[in-house]
């Protein structure tokens, strides 16, 4: 995909977005981020009492508490640059301080989706397909919002895909 990118593919929409549906694409963006997830552990640990499931709750918040730092920790190493900035796709570098517009690389929203996902696919398969669906459209929001190119999204799919697992054991 970076390859793609820098050939010249087209990698940004530049929409105009509004009213409801600005706010619904805002909701579903944040499928995967802190306040949904602690809402997820939250809501498995209150009505889940299998055994089976004894701590799901705790090894979804690690699933996706882990694939955000790491994801943090990538970011702050290569410093790509978002599109629609000055430097746009360039990887700057490594960087000790916060600066949006250089973390572009990986999408932590794309990576939190995935790993909430794959969480609770592991735990409640019967709902696998919605779960992948609501991180699918997070990521793709990522793209249509202009948040980050598709390579960042694949990238951040990926490590919130392999870090799940790695956490859950399956």
């Amino acid at each position: 995909m970076l390859l793609l990118e820098r050939g010249g593919m087209p990698t940004t929409l530049a929409l105009t977005v509004k009213g409801d549906v600005k706010r619904e694409s805002r909701f579903l963006a944040q499928y995967g981020q802190s306040v949904c997830t602690a809402a997820v552990a939250c809501l498995v640990w209150r009505m889940d009492d299998s055994p089976r499931h004894h701590r799901a709750w705790l090894y979804i918040l690690a699933a996706v508490f882990a694939t955000s730092a790491a994801a943090f920790v990538i970011k702050r190493l290569v410093g790509r640059v978002r599109p629609g900035r000055l430097n746009a796709g360039r990887f700057l570098g490594l960087t000790f301080q916060h600066a949006n517009f250089r973390e572009s690389f990986p999408s932590s929203h794309s990576a939190c989706a995935v790993a909430l996902t794959v969480a609770l696919s592991i735990y409640y398969p019967a709902g696998a397909a919605i779960f992948w669906i609501l991180a699918l459209i997070c990521a793709v929001l990522r793209y249509v919002l202009d948040a980050h190119w598709p390579s960042d999204i694949l990238a951040g799919m990926a490590l919130g895909y392999g870090l799940a697992h790695l956490i859950i054991g399956q």
